[in-house]
């Protein structure tokens, strides 16, 4: 794209604060309007960022006709209905992650993003990190053979509270959707959709899952270990093992990282990176980048794929 891409933000939460910060470090897109549910919290995030257009709701934001595309930051129960909104009214959409609370939603989403012709993506900011995108190419260099494991934990430590959006069951709450959403996406991103699953799930008192532990296994025999948990700060980090060797990704692996790459023979070669910010602006940049090539889903992260992982979730949390 020519211009900057002028970015609508839909919330005004931790997460919408996070990518509009990001946003200084890309010159792809620019936060152009903040709409929030009033418009005292739109007043101070706008001026928090000098943002030029504020609105006390989310209706009046898709209305802007300087808005190019819309972010939706909003905690995931909302993010249906957020999205279709934006869809609604002819925006390309980057929807957070978990992308919905279930697989029909999504679906329903995508279908109508395709009926329009409009561009849609799930923010799952790991997906475009430098590191990430180096792993890749080891990858499909055949620097790690055929991939036999991969192992990633995400766990956050929350205090109890009922009300919270960890554990409120109308709130969305839950490990697997908000954390755990993170390693099921890396294993999905490097093994596919798994055919055989087996978990283990314990649940907090009001029933959302507090931590969850999955063993994915795939048609060309490799396995996933996955865990994720609200109840401790875990090392969130990642390893991949193939034949010839295997990447050991520091924590937090789904964050701007570095990692070792070690062969058989325990070889080992570092890879570090200069990120700035916390590394949004590289999915947001990737909006840009699809919306100036006419693409209506980004080949990095599929439409398809995201329905998988919403699938996966769901299947998992069938079995608690």
């Amino acid at each position: 794209m020519t211009e900057p891409l002028r970015w609508g933000i839909i919330s005004t939460g931790g997460i919408a604060h996070t990518f509009v910060n990001d946003l200084q470090y890309t010159e792809s897109g620019v936060a152009a309007a903040v709409g929030s549910r009033t418009i005292e919290a739109a007043n101070t995030f706008a001026d928090q960022f000098a943002i030029a257009h504020r609105y006390g709701s989310y209706e009046e934001l898709v209305e802007d006709p300087d808005v190019d595309a819309v972010y939706v930051g909003t905690p995931h129960p909302m993010h249906f209905e957020n999205a279709k909104l934006a869809l609604g009214h002819d925006k390309p959409v980057l929807v957070e992650k978990a992308f919905t609370m279930t697989a029909r939603e999504a679906i329903e989403l995508i279908e109508l993003a395709r009926s329009k012709k409009l561009f849609l993506m799930e923010a799952m900011w790991t997906r475009f990190l430098p590191h990430v995108a180096a792993v890749n190419q080891l990858i499909a260099a055949g620097e790690l053979g055929d991939i036999v494991a991969v192992e990633a934990d995400h766990g956050q430590h929350f205090d109890y509270d009922p009300a919270s959006r960890w554990f409120s069951p109308e709130l969305g709450g839950g490990a697997l959707l908000d954390l755990g959403v993170y390693p099921v996406s890396f294993a999905s991103m490097l093994l596919g959709t798994p055919s055989k699953m087996v978990t283990m799930i314990d649940l907090a008192p009001t029933g959302v899952d507090r931590q969850v532990s999955m063993i994915f296994g795939y048609d060309n025999g490799a396995q996933a270990y996955l865990n994720t948990t609200s109840g401790a700060k875990t090392p969130t980090t990642a390893t991949i093992s193939g034949t010839k060797a295997r990447i050991e990704i520091d924590g937090d692996f789904y964050a701007p990282s570095a990692f070792s790459l070690i062969t058989r023979a325990g070889e080992a070669r570092r890879f570090e990176f200069e990120t700035q910010g916390r590394g949004l602006h590289f999915e947001a940049a990737e909006v840009a980048r699809c919306l100036g090539q006419g693409l209506l889903e980004s080949p990095l992260m599929p439409l398809s794929e995201t329905v998988s992982i919403m699938q996966t979730m769901e299947t998992v949390l069938a079995s608690a």
